[in-house]
């Protein structure tokens, strides 16, 4: 199952969600010459309070999405409310995994999505933040997150219908800011029949972490990689360079984070986001930016992107895990074009280059 993620589509309540599947999604589908086209949904809170109290309700949004063509395996449910204002940056984080807030968003999800899988599905994942932005952050919060998470494991343990797994995301600057501190901080903490770990390989490879003995490291730690988010990162061989600045300078963007890493031989150096990146690190190697960069298209020389971390990723998970295409950054992307005709070009990329590794 190769799917593309619906949070790039503005959409307040349940009208607006099916209004931007039809302008964008059945167009998708069409394009791809598909009887179905598996989606990775994006509920904002509210939408899936209101889906969780009405059984009828799920059922009818069920055959709207059957009527269309359109199939749900998992949700997105790392953004809680409006991931398209004007700034969204460090609010995307909240609320966190001390809130109970985000404990009760999570089960709404998990409801919702079990009235939503196909008969194919061999089960469901709802993918998450990864507890909290990192700062601030203490032994307490922990505790209170670790709380919440076992909470969620007995409320899917205790669903009679087929499982609906959490995948916990890793994000440079978080609390679980890479993959390897998401195995430590889960592993013996969480029941693994329920809890994984979700891996967004532009952030994997923003890390710069190698990516099969990444998945290996979960396998080792008796965790398993529940989805993948298919992402790449844009890459500048030079950032010191007037060359490789300007045209790295030209995703700089207000509306959200663009964390930076840079690849010293003495460490990874970090920023939080690309203004700051220009003075805080050195320039002197290889930088990786967190900005979703569409798969099929090569950046403007001298970018790059990391879609060799996403495939390499790909063939090292179990088959069978799934896969959801997230470019959520079309709407601040320079130089975008008609955004169906550039997600439908994703899952081309997509179908010709992952394929393999990846469940019908």
């Amino acid at each position: 199952m190769i799917a593309y993620c619906t949070n790039v589509h503005p959409a307040p309540d349940l009208s607006g969600i099916l209004t931007q599947l039809d302008r964008y999604a059945v167009p998708v589908r069409e394009a791809l010459d598909a009887d179905t086209l598996p989606l990775g949904l994006w509920l904002p809170a509210p939408v899936a309070r209101g889906l969780t109290e009405d059984r009828s309700a799920r059922r009818a949004f069920a055959a709207e999405l059957a009527a269309r063509g359109l199939t749900v395996s998992t949700l997105n449910a790392f953004p809680y409310g409006d991931f398209h204002e004007e700034v969204v940056k460090h609010k995307v984080y909240f609320p966190t995994w001390t809130d109970p807030r985000r404990l009760e968003y999570t089960k709404d999800c998990a409801t919702v999505l079990a009235d939503l899988l196909p008969d194919t599905a061999g089960y469901g994942s709802v993918s998450t933040l990864p507890l909290a932005w990192r700062e601030p952050w203490t032994l307490m919060d922990d505790g209170t997150a670790a709380t919440a998470l076992a909470e969620l494991t007995r409320f899917l343990r205790e669903r009679p219908d087929r499982p609906i797994k959490l995948a916990v995301e890793p994000e440079p600057g978080c609390v679980l800011d890479t993959v390897a501190d998401a195995v430590g901080w889960l592993a013996g903490r969480v029941d693994p029949e329920f809890v994984g770990i979700c891996l967004d390989t532009c952030h994997l490879a923003v890390s710069f972490a190698d990516p099969v003995e990444t998945v290996e490291s979960i396998r080792r730690a008796g965790l398993a990689v529940v989805k993948v988010q298919a992402s790449a990162a844009l890459e500048v061989a030079e950032p010191g360079t007037e060359e490789g600045r300007r045209a790295v300078a030209a995703y700089s963007e207000p509306r959200y984070l663009h964390q930076v890493r840079e690849n010293a031989p003495g460490g990874v150096l970090a920023a939080d986001d690309l203004p700051e990146a220009f003075d805080a690190l050195p320039a002197e190697h290889p930088w990786r930016v967190h900005f979703h960069v569409p798969l099929h298209a090569v950046p403007p020389a001298p970018l790059t992107s990391t879609t060799d971390v996403l495939v390499a990723a790909v063939a090292a998970v179990d088959p069978g895990v799934h896969v959801e295409v997230e470019t959520y950054t079309w709407t601040v992307l320079p130089g975008a074009g008609d955004l169906a005709d550039g997600i439908a070009a994703e899952l081309r990329w997509a179908h010709e280059h992952l394929a393999a590794g990846v469940a019908p």
